[in-house]
């Protein structure tokens, strides 16, 4: 995933969706989707259909979540036959990935570390109707003809069952002027599953963007020690699914 040129090509389905509001690329994904700011306060998020996590999918989960923590009103969802699109209100934060937050991972770290364990605080399982635990991720890799490796079928019992964000990497977190954890979006593999599912994840990432060295802190700013088998266990659960 990478911050796309600006001077990239626009789609006519997003050019009709930003109905005559100027558009600025910021985001794209190793699909080939955009994400498009418009300058009247959205986002625009178009791509080509994804089995692994649509945006139908994502539509639904941001309007489940959104009564109990913050995450982005959405506005229009739709797909045609070969791509899809979601249309959102801007939150007023920047991700963690923007470069201010690069230049001060200490900061940027650290709020994703707690922004997650917040959200995990705020979601209620039982009210929560997807699933992210290790069965239905690798039933989920299946249908896309990814074998999973048969030691990942038999996973760490579970220590904490959360509502999991699903893709808890740096970039889907959002920050407020401040350095402090805004939001969340991203979330259409949200569902119940342990929360080291999530900070695995999450800390795997600080590797990706920040540089070595930040993973343990991210870990500790969810106001845990790292357990290393869970940590493993989750992490290479992610690379093979």
């Amino acid at each position: 995933m990478s911050i796309p040129e600006a001077a990239l090509p626009v789609p006519a389905i997003v050019r009709a969706l930003a109905d005559g509001a100027a558009l600025t690329p910021v985001w794209r994904n190793s699909l080939g989707g955009v994400t498009f700011c418009t300058d009247d306060g959205r986002y625009i998020k178009w791509g080509p259909h994804d089995a692994e996590a649509n945006m139908r999918d994502e539509a639904e989960r941001m309007r489940w979540a959104r009564r109990w923590t913050t995450v982005p009103e959405v506005l229009d969802q739709g797909q045609d036959a070969a791509h899809e699109w979601l249309v959102t209100a801007a939150l007023p934060g920047r991700s963690a990935v923007d470069p201010r937050w690069v230049a001060d991972p200490a900061t940027a770290v650290r709020a994703v570390g707690e922004g997650l364990r917040a959200l995990h605080d705020a979601l209620p399982v039982g009210d929560c109707p997807w699933s992210w635990d290790p069965a239905s991720r690798i039933a989920n890799a299946a249908q896309r003809g990814i074998r999973v490796p048969d030691e990942l079928r038999a996973p760490p019992p579970v220590e904490t069952l959360v509502v999991c964000h699903g893709d808890a990497c740096m970039p889907n977190t959002l920050l407020d002027d401040d350095g402090r954890p805004l939001g969340h979006v991203d979330l259409a593999a949200l569902g119940v599953g342990d929360r080291w599912a999530d900070i695995a994840v999450a800390a795997m990432s600080t590797e990706w963007n920040y540089g070595p060295g930040w993973a343990d802190a991210l870990v500790e700013a969810c106001g845990l020690a790292p357990d290393r088998a869970r940590i493993d266990y989750y992490r290479r659960l992610w690379n093979e699914t």
